[in-house]
């Protein structure tokens, strides 16, 4: 269903005017991670604790001594934002029980970018949505590790070009395919996890706020443009994500209780991959060959995807 067919749940008067994310932070232009974060707070609003991993985040954010952040905030390690998100939610539960805090509805929330949450923090995360905490991660997906010197992670793009992945002779770029994060924690059996894109904004803050409502486990997995590291040129941040969506690359869906659900829709049929990889520098060493293995992966994993929004539509009609 598309934004137009769920005007009523995007009406501006739904969205907070506050802002819990300020301005002077020194992210790059055009970063999408810091334009996510700050729809992301509009989303949760001040009644929010925020468990921030090492990352790109953390450093633009709180350089000694100023913060960009109007809410409560912790800098933990990289590999440990899930864990200690849920010690404060345990933390918080506590103390209403003993009645030494009011019983407002304040949410933990975690915060990570690909690596630490992907990679180093997976861990971490897998046992907090198994434990049942009352959370919601957000990971900040720019599809590598862009704080320390733009190396590959397990989610960046097959094909593209890293400082630990360099084509040359022997390496056409990154070897491997996205690891598809969603798709395993949904695995955990959550009530929620969606994907979100700060190029569609009112449908990042409608699914913050479905999260953020929601008792147990939420997870959010945000695509966050990166001018710096996917070489390309700050004006184009908001075209990018557009042509992530519109491509195919990146759709945006939500898993609720175990049925999917496409939140966006997409053109059909998709626009090629190319018209994505072609304002990128991380992609321009490709060959056709590879833009072609890249378009039928993403053929195929669009087709996955609809097949089980379908199946779960089709079940509902036999019901």
């Amino acid at each position: 269903m598309s934004i137009v067919e769920n005007f009523d749940l995007y009406a501006p008067r739904l969205i907070d005017k506050g802002e819990y994310f300020s301005v002077g932070h020194t992210g790059c232009a055009g970063c999408g991670e810091a334009l996510a974060t700050r729809l992301v707070l509009k989303g949760l609003g001040k009644d929010t604790i925020v468990s921030n991993a090492t990352g790109c985040l953390e450093i633009i954010s709180s350089r000694y001594p100023t913060t960009a952040w109007e809410i409560p905030w912790i800098h933990v390690a990289f590999e440990n934002a899930a864990a200690v998100a849920a010690g404060v939610e345990a933390g918080l539960k506590a103390l209403r029980r003993k009645g030494r805090i009011p019983d407002r509805d304040v949410k933990s929330v975690s915060m990570a970018g690909d690596g630490g949450t992907a990679d180093i923090g997976l861990q971490a995360l897998s046992g907090a949505m198994e434990r049942g905490h009352d959370m919601i991660h957000v990971c900040f997906d720019n599809e590598a590790y862009m704080n320390t010197g733009i190396q590959r992670s397990s989610q960046t793009p097959f094909g593209a070009w890293s400082t630990t992945s360099p084509p040359g002779e022997v390496s056409f770029g990154q070897r491997t395919w996205k690891k598809n994060i969603p798709e395993i924690i949904v695995a955990h059996n959550i009530a929620y996890v969606s994907t979100a894109n700060p190029s569609y904004p009112l449908d990042l803050i409608r699914k913050v706020e479905k999260a953020r409502k929601l008792k147990g486990p939420s997870y959010i997995h945000c695509l966050s443009v990166c001018p710096t590291g996917w070489r390309m040129d700050s004006s184009l941040t908001i075209k990018m994500g557009r042509l992530a969506l519109e491509t195919g690359i990146f759709p945006l869906y939500e898993v609720e209780n175990g049925k999917y659900r496409i939140t966006v829709d997409m053109p059909e049929p998709l626009r090629p991959v190319d018209d994505y990889l072609k304002l990128q520098g991380r992609f321009r060493h490709l060959t056709p060959d590879k833009i072609e293995e890249m378009q039928a992966r993403v053929n195929l994993e669009h087709k996955k995807l609809m097949n089980k929004v379908e199946q779960l539509q089709s079940w509902k009609d036999l019901d």
